[in-house]
C-alpha cells in the first residue's frame, strides 16, 4: 500500500477525483491503480476564497509498489501497511481482572480484555445510558440532581454527554484502534478520516451500549449503579475489591484493578489518598462556557462557503498566552451544540458541552479556559485541587439562587465588569435555567483577568468573538482531574501497590476520550502480558 499526503482536493470531490489525483502523483495509469481510499481529511479555510481539503490516502496498485515509488520520485509518497492490532496472547490469570469505571478507559480496557478472553469485570457506579438519559432529563426539569447517575457517571463517562469529539494529540498507534472499534460499533465511518472527527452525543450513546453488548458477549461482565468502595491486599498486593451494591458489600477476589474512575470520582479520590495511595496535585484550568451563534462562527471561519453542508458547522480552537503569564484556550468546542449542566454533587454548580452528530443547533459554545497550578490551591493535600473546583460551583450555585440555575454574563459586560440586565441576540442554551450575574463573583481575579485578555487577542483570529452578546455561562471546571495517582512507568502499576493500575483522566494519564480509551488499553496489556 502507498500513502500520499498533502493531496489537495476541491469540495466536491468524488472516488474518481481520488484515483487521478493518485495516479497522476504517482505516474502511473488509473488502470494501474486497484482503489485508493481516505486516509485522512482536513478542511482548509485559509483561503476563504478558495477553501478545499488537504488530504492523505491510501493507494492500492495492481503493480510493482516499489517500482512506482522509485519512478514518481514523488515527496508526497511513501510504501506502508495497513493498520493491524494484534491482541495480546493473555498470560494464566489467577482471577477475572477488575475495571472500575465505564467510561473510555474503563471500556476499552474491558473490550481488550474480553478479546483476549479474561473476562473482565466492570464495575460502574452510574447508570446504563438508557436510564441516565431519563435521570439527566429528570435533573433539567426538576433540578433534583442523582448525584451516581449524571452527565458525569454512568456508562460512556462524561463523554456520551459531550461532542464525542475524538481528535487527539496522542500520536500512539493504539488511537487507531479506538477509531476502528468506533466503526465497527456503529460510530460514523467518516471519524477514520476526518482530521477533527467527532461521533455527536446521539451517537455515541448507542455506540457505548454496542460495545458493552460485545465486551459481555466475549465472556465480561458490566455491572451498574455498583460503587467501588474499597479494596484488599495482602503483601502490599491488591487481593479483591470491595462493592457496594443497593448498600450492601461484597468481595470481588481478584489481583488486578484498573482504576478508571474519570475525573470527577472526588469521593473514590478521597478513599484512595486515606487509603495511603500516593497521589499528588496536577495543573488543570477553570473559566466558563462562551456561545455564540452558529451562523456567525459559520461566517467568520468560512466566508461565502458557510452553510456548505460538506463544511458542516465551523469548529474553533484558540489559546493565547497573557500577560499575567497565564495560558487561555478554548476546550471542547462543540459547533451547533449546546451547555448542559454537568453537577455531580449536590449545592454545586459546573457545566459542560455537548452537541448531535449533525452540529445543527442555532448557537456553538466553548469552554474558555485558564490555566491554574497547585501554587493557587494554598495546600500541600493532594486534594486541594478538588476543594478549588468545588469552591468555584459552590459560589455559582449560590448565584444560581440554589436551584442549579447557571450565572451568565453577556461577553460586553464581562469585559466591562458589569452585571448583565438583559440578553441580546444570543439566548443562553443552559436547559435548567439561567441568572444574571457577574463571572468575577465566583472565579478568582486572576481567571478573570485572564479571560478579558483572551477574548479581546481571540477576536484577532476569530472575527466575532468578543461580539457584545456572545454569553459566558459558569462554571466550567472539570476540564481535566486536578490530581495524578503515581504510577510506575515500565509497568503502569501504581506506586503504592501491587496490581492496582491508575488509568484514563481520573488517574491523570489522558485529556479526553481518545487518549483515555489508548490509556486504557496499554493498561489491560500490561495485565495480559
Amino acid at each position: 500500500m502507498i500513502r500520499i499526503n498533502s493531496l489537495r482536493l476541491p469540495l466536491d470531490y468524488n472516488d474518481n477525483t481520488l484515483k487521478k489525483k493518485a495516479a497522476k502523483e504517482l505516474r502511473v495509469s488509473e488502470n494501474a491503480i486497484e482503489r485508493v481510499s481516505l486516509f485522512r481529511r482536513s478542511i482548509d479555510a485559509r483561503n476563504k476564497n478558495d477553501i478545499h481539503y488537504t488530504a492523505a490516502v491510501d493507494v492500492y496498485l495492481k503493480v510493482n509498489e516499489n517500482s512506482v515509488i522509485s519512478k514518481s520520485k514523488s515527496n508526497k509518497a511513501h510504501i506502508t501497511k495497513p493498520f493491524e492490532y494484534q491482541i495480546p496472547e493473555s498470560k494464566n490469570l489467577n482471577y477475572r481482572p477488575v475495571i472500575i469505571g465505564f467510561g473510555p478507559a474503563g471500556m476499552f480496557a474491558g473490550l481488550i480484555l474480553a478479546e483476549a478472553g479474561a473476562n473482565p469485570i466492570i464495575i460502574e457506579r452510574g447508570s446504563d445510558c438508557d436510564t441516565r438519559v431519563e435521570d439527566i432529563n429528570s435533573f433539567i426539569k426538576t433540578g433534583i440532581l442523582n448525584t451516581e447517575s449524571n452527565i458525569q457517571f454512568g456508562e460512556g463517562g462524561a463523554g456520551t454527554f459531550s461532542d464525542g469529539k475524538l481528535n487527539t494529540g496522542t500520536k500512539d498507534f493504539r488511537a487507531r484502534k479506538v477509531l476502528i472499534e468506533f466503526v465497527n460499533h456503529g460510530a460514523p465511518e467518516e471519524i477514520l478520516y476526518n482530521a477533527k472527527p467527532h461521533i455527536g452525543t446521539d451517537n455515541l450513546r448507542y455506540v457505548v451500549k454496542n460495545i458493552r453488548k460485545h465486551i459481555i458477549k466475549l465472556g465480561g461482565e458490566v455491572h451498574f449503579n455498583t460503587k467501588f468502595v474499597g479494596y484488599k491486599a495482602k503483601n502490599n498486593k491488591i487481593t479483591a475489591a470491595v462493592i457496594n451494591k443497593n448498600g450492601s458489600e461484597s468481595l470481588i477476589e481478584t489481583d488486578n484493578i484498573i482504576l478508571a474512575i474519570g475525573h470527577s470520582s472526588r469521593d473514590t479520590l478521597k478513599l484512595l489518598y486515606e487509603s495511603d495511595i500516593i497521589m499528588e496535585q496536577k495543573p488543570f484550568s477553570v473559566g466558563a462556557r462562551i456561545e455564540h451563534l452558529r451562523e456567525k462562527i459559520d461566517k467568520s471561519m468560512y466566508g461565502e462557503y458557510a452553510g456548505d453542508e460538506r463544511l458542516g458547522s465551523a469548529p474553533y480552537k484558540l489559546s493565547v498566552h497573557t500577560k499575567n503569564g497565564r495560558g487561555a484556550y478554548t476546550f471542547c468546542m462543540c459547533p451547533g451544540g449546546e451547555v448542559m449542566p454537568a453537577s455531580s454533587e449536590e449545592g454545586m454548580v459546573c457545566t459542560n458541552g455537548m452537541s448531535e452528530f449533525s452540529r445543527r443547533a442555532v448557537n456553538s459554545n466553548s469552554a474558555l479556559l485558564v490555566s491554574v497550578y497547585p501554587e493557587d490551591f494554598n495546600d500541600s493535600s493532594p486534594l486541594s485541587g478538588i476543594e478549588y473546583q468545588r469552591k468555584i460551583e459552590k459560589a455559582a450555585f449560590k448565584l444560581g439562587c440554589g436551584e442549579y440555575k447557571a450565572p451568565v454574563q453577556r461577553v460586553e459586560d464581562f469585559l466591562k465588569n458589569n452585571k448583565t440586565s438583559a440578553l441580546g441576540e444570543v439566548i443562553p442554551s443552559y436547559k435548567r435555567g439561567y441568572e444574571f450575574s457577574k463571572m468575577d463573583s465566583f472565579l478568582p481575579d486572576y481567571v478573570t483577568e485572564s479571560m478579558r485578555e483572551a477574548i479581546i487577542t481571540m477576536n484577532k483570529y476569530l472575527d466575532g468573538f468578543s461580539h457584545p452578546d456572545a454569553i459566558l455561562t459558569g462554571a466550567e471546571t472539570r476540564s481535566s482531574s486536578p490530581v495524578r495517582i503515581l504510577r510506575n512507568k515500565d509497568n503502569l502499576q501504581s506506586v503504592s501497590l501491587e496490581g492496582l493500575y491508575p488509568c484514563g483522566e481520573g488517574a491523570g494519564y489522558a485529556g479526553g476520550i481518545v487518549s483515555a480509551a489508548v490509556d486504557g488499553i496499554k493498561c489491560a496489556e500490561k495485565i495480559l502480558t
